[in-house]
């Protein structure tokens, strides 16, 4: 058994509040090792953000929704970077060709899950958009009408609402893929038992992985409050982060 695989064994019998931390330095010294796929996956997915705002242009009404929604089918994108993870374990880092043949395999199980994120965001997308038309108090244009009449708005629980909500998408979303995702990359298991793992490793770990779903959220904010500048460092260690976790877990269960 090479050093990698001991280490993870060792941590999967400890999974405490400190293993998302550990997944975060192990995603990023995969991150350093081997930067050139990560940086391509943040500059793809920074485009589309920024493509979202042109896109939205006076319509931010719709912009909030987008890229919450954009951020729930955005670990589908990345599965490559999984693959990456996985080989730089076993001592042999690999480029974008390595990721474009994960890509060209047009494994059918990720479509799938694909789809239903997609349906899941497209959902969510079309929500907000329409609690945000209907009950917010005057037209929302552009970010600073959002943080001035919805986030900060003392008249309403327009934000409150819109949070609750966005959550009740996002927690069975992390659950169904938390594990599943990287699961579907590295082993022939089907969606369900892939979804079933992954909901299975929450019920054994929720505080642990209730943590992790935090950090993801609060460094995906940190990328967007950059100018989404940030993202193109985010995204990529997230995503090797990500495999981390799924190793551990499973290794755990």
């Amino acid at each position: 058994m090479n050093p990698t695989a001991m280490n993870s064994s060792h941590h999967a019998s400890n999974l405490g509040l400190d293993a998302p931390f550990r997944w975060l330095k192990q995603g990023w010294n995969d991150f350093i090792r081997n930067p050139g796929p990560g940086v391509v996956h943040g500059v793809v997915l920074a485009s589309v953000g920024w493509f979202l705002l042109w896109a939205a242009n006076d319509h931010f009404w719709m912009l909030a929704g987008a890229f919450s929604g954009f951020m729930i089918v955005a670990p589908i994108l990345t599965t490559g970077l999984y693959q990456v993870s996985k080989q730089c374990a076993s001592g042999h880092c690999v480029g974008m060709a390595e990721v474009f043949r994960i890509w060209r395999s047009l494994d059918g199980r990720l479509i799938v899950f694909g789809l239903l994120l997609g349906f899941a965001a497209t959902g969510w997308v079309m929500t907000s958009a329409s609690m945000i038309t209907a009950l917010a108090q005057v037209p929302v244009r552009n970010p600073m009408d959002f943080l001035r009449h919805v986030v900060l708005s003392t008249d309403s629980w327009l934000f409150e609402v819109w949070l609750f909500l966005g959550g009740i998408l996002a927690a069975p979303m992390f659950a169904s893929s938390v594990v599943a995702i990287p699961m579907l990359v590295d082993t022939q298991a089907s969606v369900r038992a892939a979804i079933l793992a992954s909901w299975g490793a929450v019920g054994s770990y929720p505080m642990v992985l209730g943590l992790w779903a935090l950090l993801i959220m609060l460094l995906v904010g940190l990328g967007m409050a950059t100018g989404l500048v940030g993202l193109i460092v985010v995204v990529p260690v997230l995503a090797h982060a990500s495999w981390h976790a799924y190793r551990e877990l499973t290794l755990a269960a």
